[in-house]
């Protein structure tokens, strides 16, 4: 079985393409969506496994980064958002999409009618596009069961400074909901500009206590294949990028079942 992946778009959004094809090159059926389609109900959100929010500037970051996204998922898709979760089902969000989850309410815990925690803007003031190693922390996230210990991915935002009070950020350790960490290349703690936004703890990627709702700051789906990597003419590299078995990972998912 090949599963759908629904890669739910809106206008901003810019890398669903890039998405839909990491899932296709994972073994699953990708479709892009609009949002207004799920909100007419001419679609059902039930018709698929997986539901990605990609990157991009969704409604151009009015206001805040993927707020008003988050206030029509609110509002609009609460009911069928909570059945789709509560089907077992999967969630990612990537960049702007991690910022649309944080703000429904979706993560660190499911609460849709409260924020709990914020993806701020960068403590340098400014678009921070760059490449980053991350490392994997020990949590229960589905995305990352088959992702090696330290990887490389590239960040494109301005708003990625993940942020929350004490009481939320004792939670998200204690519950072991951190899945990347900004480090150095050898994996010891990293200061700006390998922490592109100064996250707190360093936080690149969290889940929920489940493991099935994951939110990432950085972008697997522009790491695919080595043609990618920014030095892929002048060392040797595995064909393979290191953000494609993010995408495997949740595929194989599914598929199990």
């Amino acid at each position: 079985m090949k599963p759908k992946v629904l890669i739910l778009r809106t206008a901003g959004t810019n890398c669903d393409y890039e998405t839909a094809y990491a899932f296709e090159l994972a073994g699953a059926v990708p479709e892009r969506v609009h949002v207004n389609t799920f909100i007419s109900r001419r679609r059902r959100l039930d018709e698929f496994q997986i539901l990605v929010l990609p990157g991009g500037f969704s409604y151009g970051d009015d206001i805040a980064a993927g707020s008003l996204l988050a206030n029509e998922i609110r509002h609009k898709l609460r009911d069928a958002m909570l059945a789709f979760v509560d089907a077992g089902k999967l969630v990612i969000g990537i960049c702007n999409g991690f910022q649309v989850l944080v703000k429904t309410g979706l993560l660190p815990g499911r609460n849709t009618s409260q924020q709990q925690a914020t993806l701020y803007l960068n403590d340098s003031a400014r678009f921070e596009c760059r490449w980053v190693y991350l490392k994997l922390e020990t949590s229960p996230c589905v995305f990352t069961r088959d992702t090696a210990d330290i990887i490389y991915l590239p960040v494109a935002h301005a708003e990625g400074k993940f942020t929350a009070s004490s009481p939320v950020l004792d939670a998200v350790e204690t519950q072991q909901q951190v899945v990347f960490r900004y480090v150095n290349a050898d994996g010891s703690p990293a200061e700006y500009p390998a922490n592109p936004n100064g996250s707190d703890h360093a936080i690149a990627g969290i889940c929920d206590p489940t493991g099935r709702i994951f939110g990432m700051m950085p972008h697997p789906e522009r790491y695919l294949s080595r043609l990618n990597h920014p030095r892929w003419t002048r060392q040797p590299l595995p064909d393979e990028g290191d953000g494609l078995s993010i995408f495997r990972n949740a595929v194989n998912y599914i598929r199990e079942t």
